[in-house]
């Protein structure tokens, strides 16, 4: 069974152990980011086959680095990135899909459901875009 390779990129750190912790439990490897330039840095030199990006962090928004992701033709370009917000206006939602958001979760959620949203992408992935 191959091991997924999941970036959090959360500023928040309880809410990242929290991720980090279910993600880990379902025997995802998991590496996280505290800000959208930890993230960038961390999607440049190492492959992932799913990112989950909160919308508002400091260095970086999360559309902001799905932005660059999408336009940086690297490895993980093309890999399904998961968006986490507080914002659920209608032009959030928007600018998250031109940004190329696979799957944009308004806060609050369960773990439940981000399990369920990232099989869900792995599986329609393949996991090795």
């Amino acid at each position: 069974m191959t091991t997924y390779q999941i970036l959090i990129a959360e500023d928040e750190p309880a809410l990242r152990f929290l991720l980090q912790e279910t993600l880990e439990d379902e025997g995802y490897n998991v590496i996280e980011a505290e800000d959208g330039k930890q993230a960038q840095d961390k999607l440049s030199s190492h492959p992932f086959d799913l990112v989950i990006l909160d919308y508002m962090m400091p260095e970086a928004t999360g559309i902001e680095v799905c932005e660059w992701l999408r336009q940086s033709g690297g490895v993980n370009a093309k890999k399904p990135v998961i968006l986490l917000t507080a914002k659920a206006q209608e032009k959030d939602r928007i600018r998250a899909e031109q940004a190329g958001v696979s799957l944009y979760m308004s806060k609050p959620f369960s773990p439940l459901q981000l399990m369920d949203a990232a099989e869900e992408l792995l599986s329609a992935s393949g996991g090795d875009e």
